[in-house]
């Protein structure tokens, strides 16, 4: 029986081998270049099981990671690399991304600089639950419009588009019979709802498994009355086992920080690289990056170690709270980026600290921590106390003191009267008060604004008989005299000293960031030109400096002579305002308010003073050799031609 067996047994092998090698031999045969009709039909059966087989067999099981780096490809209109996604290419990407398929993890958070690639992460994710894993998502931006529209359009529309696995699962929306919208996308499986913080009805209207929150610290503190807009997205899931909550931002300010708090109760983890000397993982941090050679030093042996040799190293996510495992938290900065180099952040940081340092101008710097390293921002410059700015008054030995290189004067326009003050600046932007005067009138008269033109034409005096000329003068269009300004500003137009006399106007967007020299209009009937300005910022600037103690750059000097017209009242004005932080329309905002008291017309005017130092932007050099020589370079020489003017001058050709 055993030897029966085994004689049939190469028979069935050989049976066996026959038709796996004719179904192989079949498989590589063009169907018309099969003769026998049988074959034919074998041919068409084999090819028909093999479909059946494709569409019944389950997905290859695919992290996100795996996903995006098969499918996804990146479009040309968003991406400064487009083409096939490469995870190697940013692998700290990798972790973050394959944290979403972990059945443990339920929370991911992304504390981070700008420049890391937060924004493709999220549409990795996005792409791959359409594709892979179908289920219902909501995406968050911080307003529906334009930044929610903006999104869609922009970065989600050219990803479907360009990347072929999701192009046929996703219909256009301009497709009458797709049933999408720019907010609202259906795919087999599932959908993604593209909502604003701002709006509680997009935030309540559907259950998500999978809800991503972007930018969250620029969410209002409720979502009108219905709550913190958060809370409101994280309920969406509640009904799923195997939800997911990610949530991304660029931190803003210590105390009100959103991304921050949550950084903070989740695994805090960064980046690490070993060192090529020794070995030992560290995460790259600002404080060990030598600027003179752009190299990090190691924490553990001391060597200066090259940017390009601290990136070949192969890099690990390192926690500090690992048993933290239902909520992972990441930080990153700028220098992890293959996208932005060690010089090139060094640079900024070095303008940063120069508009700091010279000009106690913490705006950039503030941008800098936030943008570059992904860290909070702690608030400084808080002014100086009423006591202290009275105080420290001194007597002028002349109209302008020596250190003076330049004068400008900005003008408050009230109804009955003109509010002016002339400043001094030298290096440094360190600043003298020259002259608070008031000009009472009826402002309705052209004869009073000619007064005002007169009297910006003074010359003021060094004690050593040399004169200056205001250089740049700016007057507030604001208030209820706007269109008897907008005429004066055409007549000394018309006279040829339009670019030293121009118009502003404030303009207060609250949590936005916006820079004292904001943007320049002709939107007015007399075509008249106006810079919009950044006052809140500007308040910023000017509270840094008054709160300078020690003589030198950004230090506010007064005079204490009567003649001058800084009283008790002018001084306390520069100080009538505080900045206090409250929640408006559902935002957590700083804003400035008034105090009790004196009247803020001398912040006002000392933030106008401010735009205009900036707006000439002065080489200091050039305008020291000048004072020092006794040259009033503001006057035009008779009989010389005025040259059309050069960066670095005034309106008059001369090199300022």
């Amino acid at each position: 029986m055993v030897m029966n067996a085994l004689k049939t047994k190469p028979m069935k092998r050989k049976k066996m081998d026959s038709s796996r090698a004719k179904n192989e031999k079949l498989s590589f045969v063009e169907p018309d270049k099969i003769q026998d009709k049988e074959q034919r039909i074998e041919y068409k059966t084999l090819k028909l099981f093999r479909k059946i087989a494709k569409v019944v067999s389950p997905p290859p099981i695919l992290t996100v990671s795996q996903w995006a780096d098969r499918y996804r490809r990146l479009s040309c209109e968003s991406a400064a690399e487009p083409g096939q996604w490469n995870t190697d290419r940013a692998p700290y990407q990798r972790q973050i991304m394959d944290a979403v398929n972990d059945p443990e993890v339920e929370d991911i958070v992304i504390m981070s600089s700008s420049q890391v690639g937060k924004t493709e992460l999220i549409l990795n994710i996005i792409g791959y639950y359409i594709d892979h894993d179908p289920a219902p998502m909501l995406v968050v931006q911080p307003t529906a419009k334009p930044m929610a529209e903006d999104f869609s359009k922009d970065r989600l529309a050219p990803m479907i588009r360009d990347t072929p696995t999701l192009a046929g699962k996703v219909r256009d929306a301009k497709s009458k019979t797709s049933g999408n919208t720019i907010l609202h996308k259906i795919f087999p499986g599932g959908h993604v709802t593209i909502a604003g913080a701002n709006s509680p009805s997009s935030l309540a209207s559907r259950p998500v498994r999978i809800v991503l929150m972007d930018e969250i610290d620029r969410y209002p503190v409720s979502a009108g009355t219905e709550g913190n807009p958060i809370k409101l997205a994280e309920k969406r899931t509640t009904a799923f086992w195997n939800k997911k909550k990610i949530k991304v931002s660029t931190p803003t300010l210590k105390g009100y920080s959103q991304i921050e708090k949550e950084f903070y109760s989740g695994t805090m983890e960064e980046w690490c690289i070993p060192c090529p000397c020794c070995g030992k993982y560290q995460s790259y941090e600002w404080k060990r990056v030598r600027f003179s050679d752009a190299t990090m030093e190691c924490k553990y042996c001391g060597e200066h170690i090259a940017e390009v040799d601290w990136k070949q190293g192969e890099g690990k996510w390192i926690a500090e709270h690992p048993e933290r495992k239902r909520k992972r938290s990441f930080h990153l900065n700028e220098l992890a980026s293959p996208w932005r180099h060690w010089p090139e952040i060094i640079l900024d940081w070095k303008e940063a600290y120069h508009e700091l340092r010279e000009n106690n101008d913490p705006n950039k710097m503030k941008t800098f921590i936030n943008t570059s390293l992904g860290e909070t921002w702690e608030e400084q410059g808080k002014g100086a106390d009423e006591d202290s700015l009275l105080s420290r008054r001194e007597q002028y030995k002349a109209e302008i003191p020596d250190g003076v290189l330049v004068l400008t004067a900005s003008v408050d326009v009230q109804d009955d009267r003109f509010e002016i003050e002339v400043v001094g600046w030298g290096r440094g932007f360190e600043s003298w008060g020259i002259q608070y005067e008031k000009i009472y009138g009826d402002l309705d008269k052209e004869e009073t604004w000619d007064e005002l033109g007169i009297w910006l034409d003074r010359e003021f005096s060094f004690a050593s008989g040399a004169s200056l000329l205001i250089a740049k003068i700016c007057i507030d269009t604001g208030g209820h005299k706007t269109t008897e300004c907008y005429k004066f500003l055409k007549r000394v137009e018309k006279k040829g000293k339009g670019k030293r006399i121009i118009g502003i106007k404030g303009f207060g967007r609250e949590g936005q960031g916006i820079p004292l020299l904001y943007k320049s209009s002709l939107n007015n009937e007399y075509k008249a030109k106006v810079y919009i300005l950044g006052v809140d910022s500007g308040k910023e600037t000017v509270m840094t400096r008054l709160g300078i103690t020690e003589e030198g750059p950004g230090y506010c000097h007064f005079p204490i002579n009567i003649d001058r017209g800084y009283d008790e009242n002018v001084i306390k004005g520069f100080n009538s305002e505080q900045k206090v932080t409250e929640v408006k329309n559902g935002y957590k905002v700083s804003k400035w308010i008034k105090k009790r008291g004196p009247r803020n017309e001398p912040l006002d005017l000392r933030v106008y003073n401010t735009a205009a130092i900036e707006i000439l932007n002065p080489n200091f050099d050039i305008l020291e050799k000048k004072v020092n020589a006794g040259i009033n370079y503001m006057k035009r020489i008779p009989g010389k031609a005025i040259k059309k003017r050069k960066a670095g001058t005034v309106s008059r050709g001369i090199e300022i």
